[in-house]
Formats: C-alpha cells, sequence, structure tokens
C-alpha cells in the first residue's frame, strides 16, 4: 500500500473474483460518498461501436464476436477467450491499453466540482493484481468468497452453464493467492445482510486511512497468537484455508504454533510474509507446552523446558508460554519457576481452557512480573480460529518489534465449544489411517 499524496484523492482499489460480491460492495461505498471508477463499465467504453479497439478485436478474433449492429457480442467473445488462455491473453493486450488511457480520464471526469484532496475514489477494478495495478492505489480492498460459493452463485443466480462458470473461475488469479496482499479483506459467504454490514466497517476503515495517511496508522493490527494446522498431529486444516479463515474474520496476522513441527510454518510464511509468524508448539521433557515465535529452526520434541527456551533464544526468537496454569499440557504452573527468567511474553487468554480462571491466574503471573500478554484461539479447527487475539500497535514481523508492540496490546477472547475437543481426537484417529492428508508442501505431521 502506498501512501496519500496531499492535493490528490485517496485511491481505493476494490478487487475481487467472479461472483464475489465486489459489485454490491462499491454500491454502498457509493451511498456513502465513494467516488466509482468502473474498470468493467471502462472495458466496454473501450470496445465501442468504432473504436480502434473494437476493431483490432474483429481483426484477431473474427466478425462472430459483432452482434448483426456492429457492436461486441461480449457473449461469444467470451465463450473464445475463458476457455482458451492464449486467446484471452490477446484480448487484455488489446483493451488493457486502452483502459489504462481512460482511467484518469474516468477519474478526473468523476471529480469535476470536488474537492479532489477530500474526496475517496474507488477504483473498482476486477484484475487488479494482474494487470499488476496494486501499487497505483492507496489501499486494496479485496472481497472473497471461496471458489465452490462463487460457482454456485454463477450458476443459479446468473443461469450461467456449469462449464462455463468453471472456465471463468479459473481464468482468474485464486482469490487465495490475492488475500495476503490485501489491506482489507470483505468475507461473503453469509448472505447480504452481512455483506453490507462488513461493506460499511470497510467504509469506516477506509476513512481512518484517509485520514491518517495510512492503513497501519490509523488501526491496530490483530493477531491470532496460538493455532494450528494439519501439521499438528490433532488437525487436519488446511493451512492456506487457516490463513483465509483468519483474514475474513477480521485477523491481520497469524502465529502458525504447530505441535513439535515447524515446515508448514515456515511454507506458509515463505508464501504470506506480510502475514504469517512461525512458531512452534514444543512438548518439554516435562510434558509440558511452551511456544518459539519466530523460529527458523525444529526444536525437537522432549527437550527440557529450560533449554527449549534457550534454544528458542539461541535463534533470536520469542519465548511464549501458552496456557500456563492448564492441567497436562500446562503442567499446572510446574514449570514457571525453572523458566521464569526466560520467560518473554504469557498467553492471558486461551479459547480452549473453557475455565476462565486458568486465563486469570496466567494473566496475574504476568502481571507481577511486568511480562507482555498474548491470546490466542489454539485452534484445532477453522471454526475456532480467531477466537481469541491480541490487539497491537503496528510493528514489523520481526521479534523486538512485535515483542515491544505486545506491552501496548489488548487480548480479546471468547471460549470455543467443548466439542472442539471431539474434533481433536478425531484428526488424530483420522492421521492414523492409511492415506491420511499431511500438512502444506511435505509437512511432516508431530505425535507430540
Amino acid at each position: 500500500m502506498s501512501g496519500a499524496t496531499a492535493g490528490r484523492p485517496f485511491r481505493v482499489g476494490l478487487t475481487g473474483n467472479i461472483a464475489a460480491g465486489k459489485s454490491t460492495v462499491a454500491a454502498v461505498w457509493a451511498e456513502r460518498g465513494a467516488v466509482i471508477v468502473d474498470a468493467d463499465r471502462l472495458a466496454r467504453q473501450a470496445v465501442a461501436p468504432g473504436s480502434a479497439a473494437l476493431d483490432r478485436v474483429a481483426e484477431v478474433f473474427g466478425a462472430e464476436v459483432l452482434t448483426p449492429e456492429g457492436e461486441l457480442d461480449r457473449a461469444a467473445l467470451g465463450r473464445r477467450v475463458f476457455a482458451d488462455p492464449a486467446a484471452r491473453a490477446r484480448l487484455e493486450a488489446i483493451v488493457h491499453p486502452e483502459v489504462a488511457r481512460l482511467r484518469p480520464l474516468a477519474e478526473q471526469e468523476a471529480l469535476a466540482g470536488a474537492s479532489p484532496e477530500r474526496a475517496i475514489v474507488v477504483h473498482d477494478i476486477p484484475l487488479l493484481y494482474e494487470a499488476g495495478l496494486e501499487d497505483d492505489v492507496d489501499m486494496v480492498v479485496l472481497v472473497h468468497a471461496p471458489a465452490d460459493v462463487r460457482r454456485r452463485r454463477l450458476v443459479e443466480d446468473r443461469g450461467m452453464d456449469a462449464a462455463e462458470a468453471d472456465h471463468r473461475i479459473a481464468a482468474q488469479m485464486p482469490s487465495e493467492a490475492k488475500l495476503g496482499r490485501a489491506d482489507l479483506v470483505i468475507a461473503n459467504d453469509a448472505g447480504l445482510a452481512e455483506l453490507r454490514r462488513a461493506a460499511d466497517g470497510a467504509w469506516n476503515a477506509i476513512l481512518a486511512a484517509a485520514a491518517g495517511g495510512g492503513v497501519e496508522e490509523s488501526s491496530r493490527v490483530r493477531v491470532d497468537m496460538h493455532l494450528h494446522t494439519g501439521c499438528s498431529f490433532d488437525c487436519s486444516s488446511d493451512p492456506v484455508a487457516v490463513l483465509e479463515t483468519a483474514l475474513t474474520r477480521g485477523i491481520d496476522r497469524i502465529c502458525v504454533t504447530d505441535h513439535n513441527r515447524i515446515s508448514t510454518a515456515l511454507a506458509l510464511r515463505d508464501r504470506y510474509p506480510d502475514r504469517v509468524i512461525v512458531g512452534e508448539e514444543v512438548k518439554t521433557g516435562e510434558g509440558v507446552d511452551v511456544i518459539g515465535l519466530f523460529l527458523e529452526e525444529e526444536i525437537p520434541k522432549g527437550t527440557p523446558a529450560l533449554e527449549t527456551c534457550e534454544r528458542i533464544h539461541a535463534q533470536g526468537g520469542i519465548v511464549y508460554v501458552p496456557h500456563p496454569f492448564a492441567t497436562g499440557k500446562g503442567g499446572g504452573g510446574s514449570i514457571l519457576p525453572a523458566i521464569e527468567a526466560r520467560v518473554d511474553a504469557v498467553e492471558g487468554f486461551n479459547a480452549r481452557l473453557h475455565l476462565q480462571r486458568l486465563n486469570d491466574r496466567a494473566v496475574a503471573w504476568a502481571a507481577e512480573r511486568d511480562l507482555p500478554l498474548g491470546a490466542g484461539s489454539d485452534a484445532h479447527t477453522l471454526g475456532e480460529v480467531g477466537r481469541a487475539f491480541a490487539s497491537l500497535p503496528p510493528f514489523d514481523m520481526e521479534p523486538a518489534s512485535f515483542l515491544e508492540a505486545l506491552r501496548d496490546a489488548t487480548i480479546h477472547g471468547r471460549f470455543s465449544s467443548w466439542a472442539v475437543h471431539l474434533a481433536s481426537t478425531w484428526a488424530k484417529l483420522r492421521k492414523r489411517l492409511p492415506g491420511a492428508p499431511r500438512g502444506l508442501v511435505t509437512a511432516a505431521e508431530g505425535r507430540g
């Protein structure tokens, strides 16, 4: 995201794949006072009858893509290009430069009579990332819905043939690949009323960003500091789906803390470096969990707790103690005296503990030692992601900056259902079956 410049409008790039609901969001923002510049409208203008671009399209694709009146037959052209990537590239080479020429003219026309420095211009661009236009705006908002939801909308709501719907969806960069790049994500999988509420919330964030010169200066960062992926022995969640779910629930970054493994966290971090912190929940030799954050090297299961902390610090990482007073995995606080001098932060809310008094004891223990607090869902299923998080000032993705921001954090959370433990048990059993799914890339599952 680039910063706004004095004397010109604050520009928002609104994007989303086909049938994601982007047009609805644009309509809501127009009601709130946004100036909308619609790339689809410009694309139609670019190939208007008599235009050089339309003549070139007819030359490349033949007269059959024109109506008897000499206009572009968009349906006929769509059938040609959405099933043929090479043909689509030829079409884009004709149309995209003309749309790029028209865009600033359209913005200037839309702003006629307005004060540019006070305006918010929303450039509605379906192929914003595909066209490499994210640096042309101050902020990118992605409207996201899973591919199966969008396919159903195309078939049921728009009457599109299923094969054509699949071609249209496949022609665009997967929406999931855009999640880690957008400044804001609006989820659209819960109905129109919820989408309009989410659009209003995003608009408020845009207003704050426009006033402050950027998202980072006007809002805090939400981090779910403790969650799992299919790399953990008791979780079956697809890693990318975990991140996608977090982002659609307003969580900005996640700490992937799989049991005794970091391979999936590393791979996910490499794909989404601005969204993922690499962690490991180590089952120590005492049978108690200790989390290391910002790790690059895996710490073996069974390493004594004090040595675990030392290995975390040797990597420049952060020692984060999860659920310290839980029985079993937390040891009821038994290892705290031995590692107290090595602890950097304490989990003040764990959504899987169910007993608030256990979280309260962790908060009190940290306060007595002036240690910062974090919070995490401890999610082992997608439904749990984001149920607890820390809200921090903006920070760089490195340990010292994160730890400093954590000192000014507020923690939030609500308990997950007791039933989530049944899901973990099922995941353990399922992974013992032949052909069991594994984590991202070649991540091995822990057995901790």
